[in-house]
């Protein structure tokens, strides 16, 4: 994925492409973007330099006959050759070889082009799973950071399983919702996706198989397949996964764990019913199959609280349960948890203190004051009654815009809408054409492949009038391309 910080001057004498041409000489030169570097599609450019797109095609077109760069049918542009290696007789050192022999595979395409796009100014951020900034209570979070100096004694590396007072913290937190859990059982992370890596190295085998529901947000990652393990997913319905197909997934795939989102699920929105969540258990603790209980929207509840998480049930250390403030208070602090029988928590705990030593010590001192100085219920209270409100300005607009273009369901809490078009229209060609009119989408089939006619709603980033303004936009553009099929 490629950041770029630089825009060219509007105001200079020097022409813009021959501004870019320079700039992405300096990078070459430098050996910043070394011989064979993959460079972004020539409309990606365009936004991140505030341009038209000929004006790139300009820069590439210079840079080209000068031998810099060279593009190629279907792989897209390349750099070539740098000023150095056009003069010397040694062929330049092949970094492309050494990042496609690395062992963690890239994200996906379309993921890397959502990261990115994420930062073009005005985009409309109709997919983002996040807090928009202005429901991160930064009041709150400064006169957090302004009580630490008082408490934070030292900034060194905390002890394995991560600050003792936070732990403490969690641990309360946690029986308020019915876990009980000491917190020697408790391992901070650097959010919930950190948990699932050390998990992923330190608990199960290359070649081992996890069970997910489908769709799912672990296959948007690589997580797991970087490691060698294989991912099946199992089907849903309103009521969350069908947990009558375990077994015989189990007999077909010999799975190692079960991971699953049954709170407000990611992408879906889907809300698992107490009685499924039951029904889960029991099939897991008959089959002695672990279970990875991802439960990081469970706050973010509507009308009611969810059901118990099925960790309040587990009497026998089968679930192992991830918590994190990355959805509920902001996504920058970088502080989740783990928790499960010690044995487990002991040795992740000592893959990551291999890995970095710990989570940040004052993210750490920052999150315990979150949850034991009472600002993290009086936050959340303001969070749903935010969410709920966006939720509703998404519904309306669907209501009034996508009635004969699409059907969804109404989530309960979360993020997200889960969004299925009902015309077979390239779910391709509606990204790239939604991103050229400034409005960015989570496509379905990053998270099934066979997803290919659904889209991520998100209500959580959107401003409520760009939640509006974008899927008015949005359903224009869908029907442009069902009238050009």
């Amino acid at each position: 994925m490629l950041f770029i910080d630089w825009k060219p001057n509007k105001q200079s004498p020097v022409p813009l492409h021959r501004q870019i041409a320079d700039f992405m000489k300096e990078k070459i030169a430098n050996g910043e973007w070394t011989v064979g570097f993959k460079l972004p599609p020539q409309r990606t450019l365009a936004k991140i330099f505030a341009v038209n797109r000929s004006t790139v095609v300009a820069a590439y077109d210079e840079l080209t006959a000068e031998g810099l760069i060279e593009g190629k049918s279907g792989s897209g542009t390349t750099v070539a050759n740098n000023t150095w290696s056009l003069l010397a007789s040694a062929s330049p050192l092949d970094w492309k070889a050494y990042v496609n022999s690395g062992t963690h595979h890239p994200n996906l395409p379309t993921i890397q082009e959502i990261n990115q796009a994420e930062f073009f100014p005005g985009i409309i951020r109709l997919g983002t799973g996040e807090l928009a900034p202005e429901l991160m209570a930064n009041e709150a979070m400064q006169h957090v950071l302004r009580k630490l100096p008082s408490k934070v004694r030292t900034f060194g590396y905390e002890e394995p399983k991560g600050l003792y007072a936070l732990r403490q913290g969690i641990s309360a937190y946690l029986k308020t919702t019915g876990i009980h859990a000491s917190p020697a059982s408790v391992l901070i992370v650097s959010g919930a996706l950190q948990a699932l890596q050390l998990i992923s190295i330190g608990l199960l085998h290359r070649g081992a198989a996890v069970l997910t529901e489908k769709p799912s947000y672990l296959q948007s990652l690589h997580v797991f397949q970087s490691a060698g393990i294989q991912l099946t997913g199992i089907p849903l319905d309103e009521e969350g996964m069908k947990v009558n197909l375990i077994p015989s997934y189990i007999k077909q795939h010999r799975p190692a764990f079960l991971y699953t989102i049954p709170s407000f699920h990611n992408p879906t929105g889907t809300l698992m019913t107490a009685k499924r969540r039951k029904q889960l258990l029991s099939i897991c603790q008959k089959e002695r199959l672990p279970i990875i209980e991802d439960d990081v929207y469970r706050e973010l509840w509507f009308e009611k609280k969810p059901p118990e998480p099925l960790k309040t049930a587990d009497e026998t250390g089968l679930v192992l349960y991830l918590g994190s403030l990355s959805k509920t208070v902001s996504p920058g602090l970088r502080i989740g948890w783990l928790v499960g029988p010690e044995a487990v928590i002991d040795r992740l705990a000592d893959i990551k203190m291999q890995t970095d030593y710990g989570s940040s010590t004052l993210s750490q001192w920052a999150a315990a004051e979150w949850l034991t100085g009472g600002l993290y219920e009086q936050h959340l209270n303001n969070v749903r009654m935010q969410l709920l409100h966006r939720r509703e300005t998404a519904l309306k607009a669907l209501s009034s815009y996508f009635s004969n273009l699409a059907t969804w369901k109404i989530p309960r809490g979360g993020f997200y809408v889960w969004l299925q078009l009902l015309p077979g229209i390239s779910i391709k060609k509606l990204f790239d054409t939604a991103l050229a009119d400034g409005i960015l989408l989570n496509p379905g089939n990053v998270y099934d492949q066979h997803a290919d006619r659904y889209l991520r709603i998100s209500y959580s980033y959107a401003s409520p009038s760009d939640i509006e303004d974008g899927l008015r936009r949005l359903a224009g553009i869908v029907t442009t391309l069902l009238r050009a099929t």
